[in-house]
């Protein structure tokens, strides 16, 4: 629903808000915990304010146009458009948008459709790489097991509730960062200078971990500080690049007729990988020790890469028109067809 020139922003109101939500879950659990006996059922039963506000929410929000279109009320899709763009002036864009649902009703079998030869960018970039990579970055490890590196860095029993307030606060300023900028700079360059920056972040971890830590050394009350700021720098890189990210471009690429199937993948491949990681995390530490944190500077590395070389600037760019990014990229077009030669077929359907 959102226009292209603010999709960005408008998109990192998701990633915004779901930081919002932790951080004050999290502070309330804070506060809650030094109420015996009964703070935990307080802290549970609050949870009933925001799910009273979604389900009235629900009940207000309008259909979007495209799903309108779907359905063939046309008139009505016409009239939300219009609500939310705030002009009347909206035919072309509504034309692009009954164009491409037809082209979409075509489309007997879209996740068969998403494996298509001219599908190949989406399903490479979209599908597969940026929900995987966003798991590879090594953020959900340093997320789930922080409390365990505070509480070694000399943070005390309080650790877990001093982790998760720390991490959450940093996420919803790296989240207002990415929202106010993103539509600004392009989404390339977000990616390629926070992956900078987190490489940078790991490689100091492990650095200080192998010099000062282990073997029966403790770490200092300097240096403990001086990881917990390293730590929260990578978690400001990441949740103003691959954090929000990793959820805005997907739904970029995929055009309507492959969408659906296209955002199913998204999800399913980034929970894959968080379970992965999740179980790999502990064992790898364990065996590798600091040198986790070098791999993940190296998966990193390789992401960035990934990004430099393969996913074109979406920032501005009507999703319906996406693909023309397709037939203009140094590689990518050698699987993507020009407009001349798929009017025919689609003539032809």
């Amino acid at each position: 629903m959102a226009p292209a020139k603010i999709r960005g922003a408008v998109n990192q109101l998701f990633q915004l808000t779901t930081c919002l939500g932790i951080l004050v879950a999290n502070l309330i659990n804070y506060g809650t915990n030094k109420i015996h006996p009964w703070g935990w059922r307080l802290s549970l039963g609050l949870a009933t304010v925001p799910a009273t506000l979604m389900f009235i929410g629900g009940l207000i929000c309008p259909e979007t146009p495209n799903s309108l279109v779907e359905q063939g009320k046309l008139g009505e899709a016409k009239r939300v458009l219009i609500k939310v763009r705030g002009t009347p002036n909206i035919e072309a864009e509504f034309a692009d948008l009954v164009e491409a649902s037809e082209a979409a009703r075509a489309v007997k079998n879209p996740f068969r459709n998403l494996l298509e030869k001219r599908n190949r960018p989406q399903l490479i970039i979209g599908a597969l790489g940026i929900p995987a990579f966003q798991q590879l970055t090594g953020m959900n490890s340093i997320l789930f097991y922080a409390p365990v590196m505070f509480q070694t860095l000399g943070f005390g029993s309080g650790a877990s509730l001093y982790s998760a307030i720390i991490t959450g606060a940093a996420l919803v300023i790296a989240s207002l960062i990415s929202m106010f900028l993103v539509d600004k700079f392009g989404r390339r360059a977000f990616f390629l200078e926070a992956g900078t920056e987190m490489v940078i972040y790991m490689v100091i971890v492990a650095i200080t971990l192998a010099l000062k830590f282990g073997e029966g050394k403790e770490l200092s009350a300097g240096l403990g500080t001086f990881l917990v700021i390293v730590i929260c720098l990578f978690v400001l890189a990441f949740g103003r690049s691959w954090g929000p990210l990793g959820w805005l471009v997907p739904s970029e690429l995929f055009p309507l007729e492959t969408r659906s199937a296209g955002q199913s993948m998204v999800v399913c491949v980034n929970l894959l990988f968080t379970a992965l990681i999740a179980q790999c995390f502990l064992v790898s530490l364990c065996h590798l020790r600091w040198g986790i944190f070098l791999v993940f500077a190296a998966l990193i590395t390789i992401m960035s890469c990934f990004i430099y070389f393969l996913l074109p600037e979406t920032k501005q760019v009507p999703i319906e028109e996406v693909y023309l990014l397709w037939q203009k990229h140094w590689f990518w077009k050698k699987f993507v067809p020009s407009v001349e030669k798929v009017a025919e077929p689609v003539k032809e359907v």
